[in-house]
């Protein structure tokens, strides 16, 4: 699996999202959870992130920004459910550009042999067209480019 595999059935409110990344799991977890790292890689390369809060445990919440060059920002929210862990880490996330329309992931790590690890992320939306809605905002190419980004953090810090 060489880049991430999105699925999004018809008719159903979810997203499945699966990439293998050449890291430990532990690292790609650190990648996840870590705010600094993570700003470093999220969303396409345009974007500049600014973690605003990130409370990875149960009941914290978070909130990133992204800004673009010409000034326009997008921010994102939610809670984490559960104490986050590479076996499972649950949290709500919320597009602050249209509220109200909440999405619950469920994140698992797998470690594989060589030390590689595959990643799952399972998005389940209140309905399928808040679903549709996600996807028809560019949410894959997004995801895409935060993969290839992700992909070159996760050797330099291998390196």
């Amino acid at each position: 699996m060489s880049k991430t595999q999105i699925t999004a059935e018809p008719g159903v409110p979810l997203i499945v999202m699966e990439c293998e990344f050449d890291a430990p799991r532990d690292l790609v977890f650190r990648a996840y959870i870590e705010p600094d790292l993570m700003a470093r890689w999220v969303g396409p390369r345009y974007l500049t992130t600014t973690v605003d809060r990130w409370e990875a445990r149960d009941g914290g919440r978070w909130r990133f920004v992204q800004q673009a060059p010409d000034g326009s920002e997008y921010g994102f929210h939610g809670v984490f459910h559960g104490d986050a862990s590479p076996q499972e880490t649950v949290r709500t996330f919320e597009f602050e550009g249209v509220p109200g329309h909440v999405a619950l992931e469920t994140l698992t790590m797998t470690e594989l042999e060589g030390g590689r690890t595959r990643v799952r992320t399972l998005s389940c939306f209140q309905a399928v067209q808040d679903r549709d809605a996600a996807i028809a905002s560019g949410m894959e190419s997004g995801v895409r480019e935060g993969e290839e980004r992700l992909r070159e953090l996760l050797a330099s810090l291998q390196g």
